[in-house]
């Protein structure tokens, strides 16, 4: 694995300049509350095999099977069926949850989930054959991006499923969809499908830069549970995101939650924050020896750094030493100086 050593100090010389924010169980969750705003639990559409064209908002399930959600296949039918099967529902938004940042939740998945809304990759954990790693002990919450969802008609959920062995399907947990009341709401929702790679290459910092050797994976949740249980090591993590020139021009906040275990944070290629003892090489000298991973990450982006009417990227170069990998928990977004500050004020 080739390590990161070309960049040098001028980067921790720019940290100090920017400045950033480390808070160790920071007040941003403090008093979050997730609330339920429609249950999806009951009857889905169900289907055994596999059909890249089931993902598609109009493909006619009528005469699909119907089952419970959530509940397994085995018993509603199905016994000792092992393999893919699909799912699929739908549901209109409320003129009163239209506006709001959503995510869905389908609990415990038995065992691999690639999960669609209108034909859209939202969410995938633990990897399909012929990388295949079960996820059955990972809980499900996906952010839906705003541009993704139907606000005035139908929406359309489709999950593919693939089962290795014992019980399949979408076992357990309270099926809905969720949003935050209280604490921040980024004005930037970040959550989501982002850019990751475990080779250690100071090319990922480069613009269009990732096709060939990254793949997509659900922030936050850790990379275990997305086809890398047990890595150890570096990690890679790129998102790009658009700022409209009527956006307010000013400094932001940028949230990551919680990393496993160490992390060098960049916006537009420039460092602005790193949690965690890295050496001149920009090489991990330790880790977990002030529980790292448990510190909400909280870093300022100057207004200088940031591009109005124009696509930017923020990259995390992440080392975890043991156990669990990654982006993992917690409000992933940019919100405003002014508005983090304001929160306090309430």
């Amino acid at each position: 694995m080739k390590y990161f050593s070309n960049i040098t100090l001028l980067f921790l010389t720019i940290l100090l300049l920017v400045g950033c924010f480390e808070k160790k169980n920071s007040p941003q969750h403090s008093s979050v509350k997730e609330k339920l705003i429609l249950d999806l639990s009951g009857r889905w559409k169900f289907s055994l095999g596999d059909d890249a064209g089931w993902n598609d908002k109009k493909f006619d399930d009528s005469k699909w099977e119907k089952i419970n959600v959530p509940s397994s296949w085995e018993n509603q039918g199905f016994h000792g069926y092992d393999g893919y099967a699909w799912y699929r529902t739908s549901f209109k938004l409320s003129s009163d949850i239209k506006e709001k940042d959503i995510y869905l939740v389908l609990g415990y998945v038995d065992d691999v989930d690639q999960t669609y809304i209108n034909g859209n990759l939202i969410g995938v954990s633990g990897g399909f054959p012929n990388n295949y790693r079960t996820a059955y002990n990972a809980f499900r919450k996906y952010y839906i991006p705003k541009e993704y969802l139907s606000k005035d008609g139908e929406n359309v959920i489709a999950v593919r499923i693939y089962d290795d062995e014992l019980d399949g399907g979408i076992m357990s947990g309270k099926i809905g969809l969720y949003t935050y009341e209280g604490g921040f709401e980024p004005d930037v929702n970040l959550s989501g499908l982002w850019e990751f790679s475990i080779f250690d290459d100071s090319l990922f910092l480069k613009e269009n830069d990732t096709e060939a050797k990254s793949i997509k994976l659900m922030v936050p949740a850790h990379w275990d549970v997305q086809g890398y249980q047990d890595y150890d090591g570096f990690g890679w993590y790129k998102k790009s995101f658009y700022l409209p020139n009527d956006f307010p021009n000013e400094s932001m906040i940028l949230l990551l939650g919680k990393i496993d275990d160490i992390d060098q944070t960049y916006v537009n290629g420039i460092l602005v924050g790193s949690t965690g003892k890295w050496n001149f090489e920009n090489v991990p000298t330790d880790f977990n020896s002030s529980e790292e991973y448990l510190t909400n990450r909280v870093y300022s982006v100057p207004q200088k750094l940031l591009k109005f009417g124009k696509e930017n990227s923020i990259v995390v170069r992440v080392y975890d030493g043991f156990r669990n990998g990654g982006i993992y928990d917690g409000q992933i977004g940019l919100i405003t100086q002014d508005n983090y500050k304001n929160h306090f004020k309430k």
